[in-house]
């Protein structure tokens, strides 16, 4: 059967994958088209004119009806730069989207504060299960308080349906395209920003609320004032979108949302357990934050594959590439911090994000912690 890629971000799949795991975009086949459409089009082709139109008058090919092909209708959402959303926030520019939703800056009329809307699809305000996924990463992360991960303000629907996010707006890029622009970060680097992670999703783990889905792309980077003039830029590194968060003590309403044994998040980054179907604690996410900081002082992954099912089969049944045979200078120390996270077994792992911060800082650099969380 014929593969299958993701238009959006050209990732290949077998058949018969009819959706991205990544983004949720229609597959289409090596022609274009969406996935099954190949079939129907050639079948068409393969009828005669008469077969196809069998009221066509005599006269041949040439009487074939022609109705012109209608414009596509615009998308709403495209189309919200300079509106007022909701009588509440004036929409300013388009920062984003992705499967599920758009994210636009904006201004929150009645006090001035500039905010992040994310929006939900159209189509998917129609899909009780869509609704009620946006509706719990609101209940979920309306809860979080810490500079290192990001909050839910608002949850809100318009009178036309369109059901929305307020976020605050975080002046910054994500980790995957500072990582893109840059390079590989060194261990100076990066293993502040990691400490930083890991503070946050503590906090998270401790209102027993698993991420599931950490990957460069939810890391928001957000630029520190410079404590001398000319000196090296620092972030503060926040985690975002906890669109697959789960509650560890989740009722049969959440339940629902998750049937056993479907896998949710990006394969590239899932824990064994998870790929597996199997339950998950907080562990799951030190394994996740272990494979993004391979990739983020290497910029390869730790299990390579030519496709995401192939690097989920290699956690399954491998072991991690070494790092430091990717990058011979890098800390030995350090390496062995990220090789236990990357353990198999979750108990082999660190116990908790806490844990995991305090071998960083050990690694690296004695007295770190203390000077990151001063300011």
């Amino acid at each position: 059967m014929t593969p299958r890629r993701c238009p959006r971000c050209n990732q290949s799949y077998p058949a018969p994958a009819r959706y991205c795991v990544k983004d949720g975009s229609l597959l289409v086949e090596e022609a274009g088209q969406p996935a099954g459409a190949r079939a129907a089009a050639a079948g068409a082709e393969r009828r005669s004119p008469r077969e196809r139109y069998p009221d066509l008058p005599d006269g041949g090919a040439d009487t074939i009806p022609r109705t012109p092909a209608a414009p596509p209708a615009p998308d709403p959402l495209k189309t919200l730069s300079g509106q007022v959303l909701d009588r509440r926030y004036r929409v300013a520019s388009r920062l984003g989207e992705g499967g599920m939703s758009y994210v636009y800056r904006a201004e929150e009329i009645e006090s001035g504060r500039i905010v992040a809307l994310k929006i939900l699809l159209p189509r998917l305000s129609r899909d009780p299960a869509s609704v009620e996924r946006l509706r719990r990463e609101a209940t979920i992360a309306m809860r979080l308080d810490h500079p290192n991960v990001c909050p839910i303000l608002r949850l809100g629907e318009t009178p036309e349906r369109l059901i929305y996010l307020v976020m605050p707006f975080l002046e910054g890029e994500p980790l995957s395209e500072h990582e893109a622009r840059r390079g590989p970060f060194s261990a100076a680097e990066g293993v502040p920003l990691l400490i930083q992670m890991c503070h946050g999703l503590q906090h998270a783990h401790q209102l027993q609320i698993i991420h599931r889905d950490l990957k460069p792309e939810n890391i928001m980077l957000v630029p520190l004032p410079a404590e001398k003039p000319g000196g090296p830029q620092e972030f503060r590194a926040v985690v975002m979108d906890f669109g697959l968060a789960k509650e560890r003590r989740a009722g049969s309403e959440l339940a629902k949302l998750t049937a056993t044994g479907i896998v949710l998040g990006t394969p590239e980054f899932m824990s064994p357990e998870q790929i597996r179907g199997k339950p998950l604690d907080g562990r799951s996410d030190v394994y996740a934050l272990g494979v993004l900081a391979f990739e983020l002082f290497t910029g390869h992954l730790p299990f390579p594959g030519k496709s995401a099912q192939e690097t989920m089969i290699a956690r399954l049944r491998g072991q991690p590439l070494k790092l430091r045979e990717l990058k011979p200078d890098f800390p030995p120390k350090v390496e062995a911090v990220i090789g236990r996270a990357l353990a198999m077994d979750p108990g082999e792992r660190y116990g908790s994000m806490t844990e995991l911060a305090i071998a960083f800082e050990a690694a690296h650099s004695p007295g770190l912690l203390g000077r990151i969380f001063k300011r």
